[in-house]
Parts: C-alpha cells; sequence; structure tokens
C-alpha cells in the first residue's frame, strides 16, 4: 500500500492514502542504509493492524525534491505569503526568497496576504513588481477575497507555505483545511512582528489530491550555496535584457554598456528588485569562500 506521509513525531510517521492515516515506525533497513524519511515522501507501508491502521514503512517511492529548512519531500510549489500590511512586506526578504527557489528550480507563486488593509495603489505596484514572471494573488481570509481561487491552483499538488512570522499562514491554513486548527498569533504593537507558532512540519489535506504544508515562520534568510556570479541568472527580469550588454559575463553592477542597467533607467525594471540584487550580490561577496 502506498500513501505520503504528512507528519512525523517522535519516531512514528503517520502516512495518509485514501484508506485513512497510518501510524507506522520505519523499519531498520532505512537506518542501515543512513535513509531518513520525510514529511512529503510517498512511501510503501506494510499494513500490521488494519483496524486501528497500524503499519510499517518498508520503502520510500522516490523523491524528485527536497527542501531543508524546512524539511520536507517532493514540493510541487511554493507559495511565499507576505502581508500587505500588518507588518509591512519586506521585499528583500521576499526576493531572497524567491531566489532560493529558482536555484533550487521549484515553482514558487506569491499570495499577498491582509489584502483588506492595503490601498488599491499599493496592491497594483507590488502585483507590477512581480506579476510578470511569479503567480501573485491578492488575499484576504476576513473578507474571503481570493482564496477559492488560490484553493483551485492549489489543489492536486503539494504546496509548501512559507513566509515571515504573522503574515497569516497558519490563518490560510486553517480556512483551507478547517480541520488542522492551527494556532494562529497575534502582531507585536511595537515592532510588528508576528509571534511563530508553528512548531513541527505537517501536511494538511485539502481534497483533490492537494496538501499544503505551514511552516515555521522566518525573519531573515541566508543563501548559503549560491554562488554569487550566478546569482544574476535567478533574476528572470535580467534574461532579455542581458544580450544588450556589451560584455560576456556581465553582473549587471559596474560594468559599462550593460542591457540591465540601461533597462532599469528606463524604468523597465523595478528599482527595488535591482537594489536588492545589489544588497544580496553585496552579502554573497562578503562571505568567506573556502
Amino acid at each position: 500500500m502506498e500513501g505520503r506521509i504528512i507528519k512525523a513525531i517522535a519516531g512514528f510517521y503517520y502516512v495518509h492514502n485514501e484508506a485513512g492515516i497510518y501510524e507506522c515506525r520505519a523499519r531498520g533497513i532505512f537506518r542501515n542504509k543512513g535513509i531518513k524519511p520525510l514529511v512529503g515522501d510517498i512511501v510503501k507501508i506494510e499494513v500490521l493492524d488494519d483496524e486501528n491502521k497500524k503499519g510499517n514503512l518498508v520503502e520510500i517511492v522516490g523523491r524528485k525534491s527536497f527542501l531543508i529548512r524546512p524539511a520536507v519531500a517532493n514540493p510541487d510549489q511554493v507559495l511565499i505569503v507576505f502581508a500587505g500590511a500588518k507588518p509591512e512586506p519586506n521585499l528583500n526578504l521576499l526576493d531572497k526568497f524567491l531566489t532560493m527557489m529558482e536555484i533550487k528550480k521549484i515553482p514558487v507563486a506569491i499570495a499577498i496576504s491582509k489584502s483588506d488593509l492595503v490601498s488599491e495603489e499599493k496592491l497594483v505596484e507590488l502585483k507590477k513588481i512581480y506579476s510578470k514572471y511569479y503567480k501573485v494573488f491578492e488575499i484576504s481570509i476576513k473578507e474571503e477575497k481570493g482564496v477559492d481561487e488560490l484553493k483551485e491552483y492549489l489543489l492536486g499538488k503539494f504546496t509548501v507555505l512559507a513566509g515571515p512570522s504573522g503574515v497569516g499562514k497558519s490563518t490560510l491554513t486553517n480556512y483551507l483545511a478547517p480541520d488542522a486548527n492551527m494556532e494562529t498569533g497575534e502582531i507585536s504593537r511595537k515592532i510588528e512582528r508576528g509571534k511563530q507558532t508553528t512548531r513541527h512540519v505537517e501536511l494538511f489535506y485539502i481534497g483533490e489530491d492537494g496538501y499544503i504544508c505551514d511552516t515555521p515562520g522566518f525573519g531573515s534568510l541566508e543563501l548559503f550555496d549560491a554562488d554569487k556570479r550566478e546569482l544574476k541568472d535567478y533574476f528572470p527580469e535580467f534574461a532579455e535584457y542581458t544580450e544588450n550588454c556589451k560584455f560576456n559575463g556581465c553582473i549587471h553592477l559596474g560594468e559599462r554598456d550593460c542591457g540591465v542597467k540601461k533597462a532599469l533607467e528606463n524604468g523597465e525594471i523595478s528599482e527595488s528588485r535591482y537594489r536588492n540584487y545589489q544588497l544580496i550580490y553585496e552579502e554573497l561577496a562578503s562571505k568567506r569562500e573556502y
């Protein structure tokens, strides 16, 4: 029997399929081979007690991809949730996360949450920056705005929800999967930063082979495995202008006759995206090379 691991706690793996959820232990073969099953893995199980849904993991069917933070296997896509307000969107953090997904070649979309708190002008501005290269949703759980369209996008796929604390990932999870009963946190009035409420990784079934995974919020990201000279390749808007660069291998910073910088001057590339490209490049360049 096959299923997907939706939760792993204290050596037990909870495997979901059309028959229900089975509580399983991993056979010693996994430990002997140094393999650790991950949430999201498609696995074969040996049923020991069908009535009480007990079994053993016997095989991992295969991993097409995985993330380290959070430790999940086989995500089809990532949905980055950022609040339009309360807390104010940190576009540098958003651009770092987009870069991470570009590096890992995992499809990514953006959900602007709490859209009821944001002016139409600001929403248009945010969508203008990102919507040409990424799917962007405007959602408000309070007003039930945009969430049905978003759910349609999520059905049939395993989606990892990611983003800073306090942007409404757990609230969104509760809306899409009412049985999740995720704890939600308040926003600190002093620093407008959310409390982290998600403490372990768990998948929730939303119907039609769709799963979502809420993840612990983050306040910063480091691109440990990124090469600074390849960073330009992870900003998709640069690609159409690089043919206008005078030098091969142009990194679009200090070079003369740079097509990307000309596009920036002409308003064809977002100033905030280019500024964050510079900041991320400088961060990577400052790391010690071994």
